[in-house]
């Protein structure tokens, strides 16, 4: 099993966490990885960009001048494209940009950045996370106890929902917090720092362990 070092909240190193090596100890797979993350962010865009065209641009239903004799170019209507104020030729419409990938492709990518992660030594261990009220500035003492507080993105994974922590740090501009499994291959992959609190690891291994590999997590 692969490892990282384990540390309270007061910054202390208390031993370390084990990971197992079906999700945190894999070959990275770049072209995967980079497949996945493109299809993460198609799916987050909505879509909704829109452009005239010349029959949907208002006026213009008369001919500006006459056919032949003015010495001007032989015009149609003033809401042509190359008219100011005309229509927009080949401009951008309502459209899905969906992208479709097997499950079987979105776990592979997402174990194959976390252990990316680990072999860089991104990843350390929180014992656990707990704040007693919501006030940014426990989120900023933990940073610092823990060396983060320079860190340019920093991603903090829970193991469930936790009001308290959300708000406390949701006006740190370098910090992300998702709680186990409910995060994605691209908050991986920018991420400088990895949080990972103790008690998430085993939520993650459910989620996202190959079918035929369940390793136990234990706490060393």
């Amino acid at each position: 099993m692969a490892s990282v070092p384990l540390y309270n909240m007061e910054g202390n190193e208390i031993g370390s966490l084990s990971l197992p090596d079906s999700i945190f100890g894999v070959e990275f797979r770049e072209a995967l990885v980079h497949q996945v993350v493109v299809a993460e962010e198609a799916n987050q865009r909505q879509g909704t960009h829109d452009t005239k065209q010349r029959s949907e641009v208002r006026g213009g239903g008369r001919k500006p001048w006459r056919q032949k004799g003015t010495g001007r170019a032989r015009q149609g209507s003033i809401r042509a494209p190359h008219w100011r104020g005309g229509g927009v030729v080949f401009g951008p419409h309502p459209r899905d940009y969906r992208k479709d990938l097997p499950v079987k492709m979105r776990r592979s990518a997402m174990r194959s950045a976390l252990s990316a992660k680990v072999r860089e030594g991104a990843v350390i261990g929180l014992e656990k996370l707990a704040f007693d009220a919501i006030k940014t500035k426990q989120a900023v003492a933990l940073l610092k106890a823990l060396g983060l507080e320079s860190e340019r993105r920093v991603l903090i994974i829970v193991p469930e929902y936790d009001k308290t922590a959300l708000l406390s740090t949701r006006n740190l501009p370098m910090v992300t917090l998702r709680y186990a499994p409910n995060f994605s291959v691209r908050d991986v992959m920018v991420a400088h720092k990895i949080v990972l609190v103790a008690a998430a690891v085993e939520k993650i291994a459910a989620a996202w362990a190959p079918e035929e590999s369940k390793e136990e997590v234990a706490v060393v």
